[in-house]
């Protein structure tokens, strides 16, 4: 029987004092216990670790007689170019990509400099491509051997100097057994890229250099050696098609899909000098740009007069330990080659987004204005109509990913 006291102590002014078992506490602290590892879990479910990268396709990358005595230093001592006011305007663009890629299409082989049809452009072009911001550059095409294999060597020395990666061509087979395909890691990501050309203009490759041709045996091959290293993404840099062509040929599609069927996820086109249409088949994680055009050089008549940059990006989302890498944005840029009309008649990359709606007159004359508007309809309607998934970027580029 209770006592009197402990009555008193369990009623207060008319309630109850509840004091809990022992099986409640812990039923209590165990529930508490139980919905914070839930929590947790669930955090860690649906948490997810995303990296991105990006890059920028450039076409042809000439130098005609007219650039070459454009970019001399007159008034100067000793034989001095200069390159830096051509690529001005764009290289912001440049800048603004983790990675930029673009075809060297002539030899670094020294003096005499030297355009069509042997083309031999002064180091000065390498050193202001370094300065824009080019990390690499592919060198097998049809101007190749225009200097021989002295030529092909020098280019390679040169490249390699100022830190510029490039493929396609080699000094001999254990430089390419070595070096080849190009393996490029960046933010995380791992890319192989591949180079190949239709030919070199009939001139025979002297031994002991090596110049990559289109030959599916040699592709297939290569492709599979590529995934030894475990790449995100393979991409195929090829010289190819019929010049002044705005429509692929045959071969041009077959060897795209010949590619794409091996396990490349980009094929980038070069060599017709004119725009091609461009496809991103999303739902493949697949690119084809058949031809960028020329990004510059001396040709000034229609069609041939500028090009387009294709800026892609990579993502990979990393989530419950489960990595999956796709190819998320895919645009292009069209760029215009402005030449003054002034005595010194210079060069210079014009990106459309920058100067279509120009109010400083920085072009000067009223026929290079109407050459300008005539190359933006001509490549509007062209990739607008061919097109697939790929629309143009009418934007100017942000500032350049952090390191």
């Amino acid at each position: 029987m209770k006592s009197p006291d402990y009555k008193r102590a369990c009623c207060l002014s008319g309630r109850k004092l509840f004091l809990p078992p022992l099986i409640y506490m812990i039923k209590y602290y165990f529930f508490i216990a139980f919905c914070t590892a839930l929590a947790l879990f669930a955090q860690k479910s649906y948490s997810q670790d995303t990296t991105r990268l990006s890059l920028l396709f450039l076409g042809d990358i000439m130098q005609h007689d007219s650039q070459i005595k454009a970019a001399y230093n007159y008034g100067t001592s000793g034989n001095t170019y200069d390159y830096t006011s051509c690529f001005q305007f764009v290289k912001p663009y440049i800048e603004s990509v983790d990675l930029a890629i673009g075809n060297l299409e002539v030899t670094l082989a020294g003096p005499p400099y030297k355009g069509y049809p042997q083309f031999s452009a002064p180091d000065e072009l390498a050193i202001a491509l370094k300065d824009i911001g080019m990390d690499i550059l592919v060198t097998a095409n049809n101007h190749s051997l225009d200097r021989g294999g002295k030529g092909v060597d020098r280019t390679i020395e040169m490249l390699d100097s100022l830190k510029i990666l490039h493929t396609g061509t080699f000094r001999d087979t254990v430089d390419r057994m070595n070096d080849y395909p190009l393996i490029i890691e960046k933010n995380g990501f791992t890319l192989a890229l591949l180079n190949y050309t239709y030919g070199t203009n009939g001139i025979p490759v002297p031994k002991p250099n090596v110049v990559n041709l289109i030959d599916t045996a040699l592709i297939r091959k290569d492709i599979i050696k590529a995934k030894d290293a475990n790449p995100d993404f393979i991409i195929v840099f090829t010289h190819w098609g019929q010049e002044y062509q705005s429509q692929p040929s045959t071969q041009q599609q077959m060897i795209t899909e010949f590619c794409f069927k091996q396990g490349a996820q980009l094929v980038i086109g070069s060599h017709p000098h004119v725009l091609q249409p461009m496809e991103w088949r999303k739902e493949k994680n697949q690119l084809v740009t058949y031809s960028l055009g020329n990004f510059v050089s001396g040709q000034r008549d229609r069609y041939k007069n500028g090009g387009a940059m294709v800026r892609v990006s990579f993502t990979r989302v990393i989530k419950d330990s489960v990595s999956t890498t796709t190819l998320d944005s895919a645009g292009y840029i069209l760029e215009w080659v402005y030449r003054t009309v002034d005595p010194k008649k210079d060069y210079y990359v014009l990106p459309v987004p920058d100067f279509e709606n120009d109010t400083t007159g920085f072009i000067k004359d009223e026929t290079s204005r109407l050459s300008f508007k005539t190359f933006i309809e001509d490549s509007r309607k062209l990739l607008g109509k061919n097109n697939l998934q790929l629309s143009e970027i009418n934007t100017r580029p942000a500032t350049k990913p952090d390191e």
